[in-house]
């Protein structure tokens, strides 16, 4: 800590989120969970001399839907609140914020194609909220999803793991958006303090193109997914209800997946004079099928002229791995294609932007969504 203050400056530091080892409920931890406890303490105590505004916290479990990550991450917060402190000899450790990790569990079918497993996903979010929310004296403590992805190996290419091939393409931008919405609306139903998660995503140099890795670029070109990032992080202020014919409900999703009906549905946020809108048609299974016409109407706009923005990611808009395709998948890429991939994968509008009038206070706007395609909306006057 010290050193890093003297690097960093203590500021900079002032603003990381601290943690000792990681998912300590496998095998990545050989001792028993008692003398994990006390490592903890003694880290914490350990930092907290060093800086005392330092923040610390964990345990970073592995998904809590097993009974061992379950009673790891309860007996964790227990020793934190009521433990005797092996550091001090005091009643309990700091716990800055409470983290754990989700991930979901796609696999290929008998019938060939990809069939994600958000369920498992949101599964093992929302039992980390429960069990936090079963807590009240730490019910404001932020929580922060240390790992959160579609599955759990973000090195193992797609020639080694057919499952993984979603990473390339819409699949996983969709997938993205749909469950960082649903995270969103389960940390309201459990109330609880979210504070943010983490894409374990990495770079692998040296590979080849669209090799199938968890990577949100690969050899500097970006991927569909990178562009749901660059969409989310376009939004912002206050979220605002949103209600969709096409939506299913956060149960059967958190439950069952999303195995039949698709699912088309919403979340928006409004700051000063704008509003923004992502929309998205996901579906577990990655396999052709009919685009949502979608009728979007937002209301309480002031009456007047707005301008309207359409970003969208699908198979013909921000997705540079379909357009390597169309190239014949060079291995080896000229500096031409490789411009040209560069360029297919920033984010990009589906129209230029649009002048329309909102009359009494409502903005209209109709569109076909394809399957796994996801639109950003934004109205500003």
């Amino acid at each position: 800590m010290r050193h890093s203050v003297e690097k960093y400056g203590r500021a900079e530091v002032e603003s990381w989120w601290w943690e000792v080892w990681n998912e300590p409920d496998i095998g990545y931890w050989q001792g028993t969970p008692e003398e994990y406890f006390k490592l903890y303490d003694y880290a914490a105590e350990g930092l907290k001399r060093a800086l005392p505004t330092a923040r610390i916290g964990g345990p970073h479990v592995t998904g809590p839907t097993g009974a061992r990550p379950q009673k790891f991450l309860r007996d964790f917060l227990e020793h934190c609140l009521r433990g005797r402190n092996d550091a001090t000899g005091k009643t309990g450790s700091p716990l800055d914020y409470v983290g754990f990790h989700a991930k979901g569990a796609p696999r290929v079918t008998d019938a060939g194609h990809v069939r994600m497993g958000i369920s498992n996903h949101l599964t093992n979010i929302a039992n980390g909220f429960a069990i936090v929310a079963s807590y009240p004296e730490i019910k404001d403590v932020p929580i922060i999803i240390g790992e959160s992805d579609p599955e759990g190996c973000a090195a193992c290419p797609a020639r080694a793991y057919p499952q993984n091939a979603y990473r390339n393409g819409t699949m996983y931008s969709s997938y993205t958006a749909e469950q960082i919405a649903r995270t969103y609306e389960l940390a309201r139903a459990h109330k609880v303090n979210l504070l943010g998660s983490v894409t374990w995503a990495f770079e692998f140099e040296g590979q080849p193109y669209f090799d199938g890795f968890r990577d949100l670029a690969t050899n500097g070109i970006d991927k569909p997914v990178l562009n749901i990032f660059r969409m989310l992080g376009r939004m912002g202020g206050e979220f605002v209800s949103v209600d969709s014919s096409g939506a299913l409900p956060l149960e059967s999703v958190r439950d069952v997946g999303v195995r039949q009906e698709p699912d088309v549905s919403a979340i928006a946020t409004r700051k000063e004079r704008t509003v923004a809108v992502l929309v998205w048609n996901y579906h577990d299974d990655d396999v052709p099928a009919p685009a949502a016409e979608v009728d979007l109407v937002v209301e309480h706009v002031p009456i007047g002229p707005v301008t309207v923005d359409h970003h969208r990611v699908d198979a013909a808009h921000s997705n540079a791995y379909e357009a390597w395709k169309r190239m014949g998948a060079p291995r080896t890429p000229t500096a031409d294609q490789y411009a040209q991939l560069e360029k297919a994968g920033q984010l990009a509008s589906i129209a230029p932007p649009q002048r329309l009038e909102a009359s009494g206070g409502r903005v209209r706007l109709a569109f076909t969504l394809p399957r796994q395609g996801v639109s950003l909306v934004t109205i500003a006057w």
